[in-house]
């Protein structure tokens, strides 16, 4: 549950700190008074802006802001910090986020215990700690895909298990008929130009290619054919500076026998000269392999008409097949085995049949996971029909009537489900999509309901109520009032309420006002301990300071109270 929350320069909060119980508890106060900040405070904390935007998390003249929640730890919750690798030893856990504003950007920051947390373990998180019910559900109960989603969260392990399964099943199948349609397809092209492919095959394994950078090598063999002379009179005059010398200058070779013979001779007198006689030693066994080397080059530079003319015979055949083919040597060589592939039909063929066999046995597989799960999903709506409709008449809706709507629909990763809630609260009327007939009272009670019994089957201990009594009488109020009564019994139940009667139900009271002071805003929350401050706000809630107002509040918490 929610032990507490810790506010510093948050909206129009500049320091506070709140401590919270078990049961049921009510926020209540006039319209702007910030009943909402506090649960646009809890909102934001796991990321969400459903009540707030982000430019007004920060008071007014500050640049930085801090919101904690400190929850206790449920297995369900024990369990998630094992699997994410965070330290369960504690009896709870501290939630924080911090926004900064700098150069005009708003940056924030969660930290669970301390250690920095990103969205998707806020996101997983969430549910296992709270959860909010808002007017803006309605829509989201109406949607479609989300009754699915709704169908399936109340649904056992064996649910959650066949989801899996079923999602595995059909991302293989998808990529198995993926792979299918591409070999059909290739199959077909290759029909459609078996003789262009033929041709194109034979001229490619005319041109023999092996080697992907031949062209590049035929290229070098002609350069250096082409400067063959240049060449050799560039390396002549290099074995010239080596071996005989220039201008009277003694070659490199002698000039270098001549310096090992000179270290040599120092050695002799100091022997720490020997691992430089050593050096010299491979430099002149280093300079006699190059000359060697520059030999071998130089007999490679012989004229040879010939050799020059078939060079650039065979790099002109290769330059013109890579214009036909607009390609290079190593995507040549690819689409000769491509050719290879569609010209020589027993292996494509067998490919086909594989891949087509293949497919079929994971579409069987698809299916079967898929008529599995169908059959969850019709028990799964079974209960929640008879638990809606128990619930919903409590709440005054004694004709109502409810069915889930189930049937087939093109597979996908959810199954092959359509579902659709349908719904009808007066006599003679026939049952209709929800978000089509039902009254904004109407909706409120049905989104009441729903949560009440998803509260029964999910991991969510703190559930939040924001104006759920909207649009609704005093009498439903009552049983309103009644129902989160219930529930707060194995759930902590907030609920923000301007209904008097839902206020006096609370195990615990909070009222929150709006005050100026030197000019600037603030919102107080007061926690009411007594009977008489409960009287008085109730009072407040039921028409103002007046005896009959005064009165019925105190009629309120005597039943309470008995």
């Amino acid at each position: 549950m929610l032990l507490g929350l810790r506010f510093n320069n948050f909206a129009l909060i500049d320091s506070l700190e709140l401590d919270f119980k078990d049961g049921f508890t009510v926020l209540t106060g006039e319209t702007g008074s910030g009943k909402s900040l506090l649960l646009g405070a809890l909102d934001s904390l796991f990321g969400s802006s459903q009540y707030l935007s982000a430019d007004r998390f920060l008071r007014t003249n500050t640049d930085k802001c801090h919101l904690e929640a400190s929850f206790s730890v449920s297995p369900a919750l024990n369990n998630w910090l094992n699997l994410n690798s965070f330290d369960s030893d504690y009896k709870e856990i501290l939630l924080s986020r911090e926004w900064r504003l700098k150069d005009n950007r708003l940056s924030s920051r969660c930290r669970l215990n301390g250690t920095v947390i990103n969205l998707e373990h806020l996101k997983s998180l969430r549910p296992l700690l709270i959860d909010f019910t808002f007017q803006g559900q309605i829509q989201d109960l109406a949607s479609v895909s989300r009754q699915l989603f709704y169908l399936d969260s109340i649904g056992s392990k064996k649910t959650k298990d066949a989801l899996r399964e079923v999602k595995s099943t059909w991302h293989l199948w998808q990529q198995a008929s993926l792979d299918l349609e591409a070999i059909k397809l290739e199959h077909q092209k290759s029909k459609d130009s078996f003789l262009y492919s033929k041709e194109s095959l034979d001229e490619l394994e005319l041109l023999n290619i092996e080697d992907p950078y031949e062209d590049k090598k035929l290229q070098n063999e002609q350069d250096r054919l082409l400067h063959s002379f240049s060449l050799k009179t560039s390396l002549s005059k290099i074995k010239s500076i080596f071996q005989e010398g220039v201008d009277q200058i003694p070659s490199i070779s002698e000039q270098l026998s001549y310096s090992i013979h000179e270290l040599q001779a120092m050695n002799k007198i100091d022997n720490s000269v020997e691992s430089y006689v050593n050096k010299a030693l491979d430099l002149q066994l280093l300079f006699q392999e190059l000359n060697t080397e520059l030999d071998n080059y130089f007999s490679l530079l012989e004229d040879d008409p010939f050799a020059l003319e078939e060079c650039q015979t065979r790099l002109a055949l290769i330059k013109k097949i890579q214009r036909k083919y607009n390609c290079d040597l190593p995507a040549l060589l690819k689409l000769k085995d491509n050719l290879t592939k569609i010209v020589y039909q027993d292996e494509f063929d067998s490919k086909l049949e594989l891949a087509k066999n293949k497919e079929l046995e994971l579409r069987k597989l698809r299916d079967l996971k898929n008529i599995n799960l169908s059959q969850l999903r019709k028990e799964n709506a079974i209960f929640l029909e008879k638990k809606l409709l128990e619930c919903l008449k409590k709440l005054s809706l004694p004709n109502i009537r409810f069915k889930i709507l189930l049937k087939d629909q093109t597979p996908s990763e959810k199954g092959s489900d359509f579902v659709q809630f349908l719904f009808s609260a007066n006599p003679g009327h026939s049952l209709e999509p929800l978000e089509k007939i039902a009254s904004g009272g109407e909706m409120s009670r049905f989104l009441l309901a729903f949560k009440a019994v998803l509260s029964e089957v999910d991991g969510s201990t703190t559930l939040v109520f924001d104006e759920i009594d909207s649009g609704v009488s005093g009498r439903v109020s009552g049983a309103i009032a009644n129902l989160l009564h219930d529930l707060s019994t194995h759930r902590q139940v907030f609920c923000v309420t301007h209904q008097p009667i839902i206020a006096a139900k609370a195990d615990h009271h909070f009222s929150i006002s709006k005050s100026v002071v030197a000019g600037k805003t603030f919102s107080n929350v007061c926690y009411l301990k007594d009977l008489d401050a409960r009287q008085k706000e109730l009072a407040e809630l039921a028409g103002g300071d007046t005896d009959d107002a005064r009165a019925y509040a105190a009629s309120l918490l005597d039943r309470q109270v008995a």
